[in-house]
């Protein structure tokens, strides 16, 4: 009797590993929400981007017409300038006309004189008017480029009003479209943070009740030496059978989590600060760090486990639990952790 109340004594409700699964819980939605607002970001500068190269192509062209229609007007003003010397040489040709008639009435001998200087002044009559016909004729031509720059001019402006609308409305849809992902995200972490919280619970209860198996945080750490003897990654019997427990509960997970969970259990081998002997197998901590984690992937797929749902990764002596150089340290920093997180 007095061994049983030891025994319940011992095992009395800890909220600590409870406080901390929140506590990671909150960190890592933080970490989801903000790589959700880098993306948003990051799609938001792309657009605008492109947006921006399709605002600056059209200035461009607006800049290009301005200064045709600019150059179209000096010359136009230029051929207005000489249609205004022709027709004053017009007038003065046909004063000199009118004088020549009025000489030529004056007087019968100079008459043969006067005809002559008018016929030669209605020939130069003729030309100016020809010439004024065709500046007239090139004035015209010039208007109606110049209505047709402007129609251009006022085509683009309206896809440049066109093409704000649609950058404000991009904006809207982009700004709606992070908003919904950061819900969607949200909800895979709450879902995923669940699974997780059963799946523990279910370790918790199939495992031994072992000082060397427990909780920290978001993952489920084994000491090394309840699986794998000192400086190999060969599962020892008794890893074996915790094993074999472990990979039961990943089967029934599997059948409860949805299909569109992405999700994987990430097996990380950690080992101590203790350099290997160079005789052994291994050159460094690295490779045995990452020889135990592939070892377990290796074991749960051969009972059973999907291998798209397993991944093995080695740390070595670089992610210590307890830095702190001292026996106790590195019993506890040589270790097997389980998270399960999305791919």
């Amino acid at each position: 009797m007095a061994l049983a109340r030891g025994r319940r004594s011992d095992r009395r409700i800890d909220y600590w590993p409870g406080f901390v699964d929140a506590l990671s819980t909150i960190l890592l939605a933080i970490m989801f929400l903000l790589s959700v607002f880098v993306l948003a970001q990051f799609l938001l500068s792309r657009e605008i981007s492109g947006k921006d190269e399709v605002l600056n192509r059209l200035n461009s062209q607006i800049n290009e017409l301005t200064q045709l229609l600019s150059l179209e007007r000096s010359n136009s003003q230029d051929m207005e300038d000489s249609l205004a010397n022709l027709q004053a040489s017009l007038s003065a040709a046909e004063s000199e006309k009118t004088r020549l008639e009025q000489l030529l009435t004056q007087g019968a001998g100079a008459g043969a004189q006067a005809e002559a200087r008018v016929g030669a002044l209605t020939g130069e009559l003729d030309q100016e008017r020809q010439l004024s016909q065709r500046a007239m004729s090139q004035v015209e031509l010039l208007n109606q480029q110049i209505s047709a720059l402007r129609k251009q001019i006022g085509a683009l402006e309206q896809a440049l009003d066109v093409s704000e609308v649609r950058d404000r409305e991009s904006n809207t849809k982009i700004a709606d479209l992070g908003r919904r992902l950061n819900v969607a995200l949200a909800q895979r972490v709450q879902e995923l943070n669940r699974y997780r919280s059963d799946f523990f619970g279910r370790l918790r209860e199939i495992l031994s009740d072992r000082e060397n198996i427990r909780i920290v945080g978001d993952r489920f750490v084994f000491q090394s030496e309840v699986l794998f003897p000192v400086g190999s990654e060969v599962i020892n019997a008794a890893g074996q059978e915790e094993m074999k427990k472990l990979a039961g509960a990943i089967i029934e997970l599997q059948k409860e989590i949805p299909p569109e969970i992405n999700w994987v259990l990430r097996v990380d081998g950690h080992t101590d600060n203790v350099p290997l002997s160079g005789t052994g197998r291994y050159r460094d901590n690295w490779e045995l760090s990452s020889a135990r984690a592939t070892s377990v992937v290796k074991y749960l797929i051969e009972n059973g486990v999907p291998a798209n749902r397993l991944v093995a990764a080695g740390f070595g002596e670089f992610q210590p639990l307890d830095p702190a150089d001292t026996p106790e340290a590195r019993d506890k920093n040589r270790r097997i952790e389980l998270k399960l997180t999305e791919r």
